[in-house]
């Protein structure tokens, strides 16, 4: 699969081979490719007059040179700054996105550790306010943030279905954009995110390391900003708490609203346990509410995984719904969080993320300064966050247990040297782990 910019490289090289007119190529200087696929090259000049040229003079070249140097036949369009806008507009309808129905504002729980946080989303969705932008909010895992952001956006589509309302991940932001790097690909990506009426990104905290990625997304926060579109971000953590964000990334994060969402107290754990039950068509005694609101006080994730459970249970074997049947089907949930050790996988993987580099190359022999280093801690946090001994940690990167003793002594020693900002990059990547326990 070849790139847009490689294809259009050997498009623009087969024309000033072939073309009478080799001067003719600067019609081509302002071009760039949107689209390309098995039927259509779509390419784009902002001059009406290079466009009608283009077509003209070069369209049937064009093509030819497509099967010339791909065996591919296709159609080439021209779009001139006239045609971008419903262009634009017809990728946006196809790229639709339907968020999950179930995630509404009035889905949600509200109770005493929430109750700023819901306020504030409905605020910004409503469009009552000016000043929540951008609305930042903040807490541990399943308590209730990815809700709120589909809420947003299921009542913004509501209210103005032509909107382009896109959500996002921080890790798939940073996938979505080493991909349209390395494909050539920098003006669709730029088109998708600094085109948004309404920006969602869940879990920011992995926006983070590598300093083209925090460039990347400091100039799409600006453009969004400057062209007054609704932000919202989640995290679990405090803007200032994120200790490799750039400072001037950190201070837009704290532009608007910052507001936390802090584990449900027991009247919450309560309703959220009646409520969902009932979403599945069962209805609980009280007394099982009580049970569940009692034990499990993680976080809502935990108890509608409990709750489904129940259902489970109840389903394949008509078990009767009382506090004796219940305790027994629900037992192995009452595990803290705080007995979860993470998998060597997870770790590498937070690593090679942080880092920007491939897993596989990060377990493989590679020794260019910024891999060695990436290997070396994922060796350190091994060692320091699992019960692996020193061979087991070798077998997993095809390494002897020497190397892997050289590499935490020197992470050891490298760390305490407070200059060099590692010791920041490991508690930032231990962070992330710990996130996704």
């Amino acid at each position: 699969m070849y790139s847009n910019a490689y294809v259009w490289s050997r498009v623009l090289s087969y024309l000033e081979q072939n073309s009478p007119a080799a001067a003719g190529l600067t019609y081509f200087d302002d071009t760039d490719v949107l689209e390309l696929n098995e039927e259509k090259l779509v390419i784009y000049t902002p001059s009406s007059f290079r466009k009608d040229v283009i077509l003209n003079r070069y369209r049937d070249m064009i093509e030819e040179a497509m099967r010339d140097q791909f065996q591919t036949e296709i159609t080439l369009e021209v779009l001139d700054d006239e045609d971008l806008p419903q262009y634009k507009f017809n990728q946006r309808k196809r790229a639709f996105v339907q968020f999950n129905s179930q995630y509404t504002f009035e889905t949600f729980v509200v109770g005493s550790s929430n109750k700023h946080a819901f306020s504030a989303a409905e605020a910004v969705a409503e469009e009552r306010t000016t000043a929540y932008n951008p609305l930042y909010l903040y807490g541990q895992s399943g308590l209730g943030k990815t809700h709120l952001l589909y809420a947003i956006a299921n009542r913004v589509q509501q209210k103005h279905p032509d909107y382009n309302i896109v959500y996002i991940k921080g890790d798939q932001f940073i996938n979505e954009f080493l991909e349209a790097v390395r494909s050539g690909k920098n003006f669709e990506f730029r088109d998708k995110y600094r085109n948004a009426d309404l920006f969602l990104v869940d879990d920011i905290q992995f926006v983070t390391g590598k300093e083209s990625i925090q460039e990347e997304f400091f100039n799409t926060f600006n453009t969004l900003y400057e062209n007054h579109r609704q932000i919202v971000l989640t995290s679990d953590r405090v803007p200032s708490d994120m200790l490799i964000l750039e400072d001037r990334l950190r201070t837009r994060f704290e532009w608007g609203l910052i507001v936390d969402i802090q584990p449900p107290d027991y009247e919450t754990r309560w309703a959220i346990t009646k409520n969902k039950a009932q979403s599945l068509g069962m209805e609980l005694p009280d007394d099982v509410c009580d049970y569940i609101a009692e034990n499990i006080t993680n976080n809502v994730r935990q108890i509608e995984g409990t709750v489904k459970k129940i259902k489970a249970y109840h389903d394949l074997s008509n078990m009767p719904l009382d506090i004796t049947n219940v305790s027994r089907a629900i037992k192995d949930m009452f595990k803290g969080k705080a007995s979860t050790v993470p998998t060597p996988e997870l770790i590498i993987s937070e690593v090679s993320r942080f880092y920007s580099i491939d897993e596989t190359v990060l377990r493989s022999t590679q020794k260019t300064r910024n891999t060695a280093e990436a290997r070396q801690v994922s060796m350190y946090l091994i060692r320091k966050m699992t019960n692996l001994s020193l061979p087991d940690i070798a077998k997993v990167f095809g390494k002897n247990h020497t190397t892997v003793l050289h590499a935490i002594r020197r992470i050891d020693e490298e760390i305490r040297n407070t200059t060099n900002g590692l010791q920041d990059n490991i508690r930032e990547i231990t962070a992330n782990i710990n996130s996704r326990l």
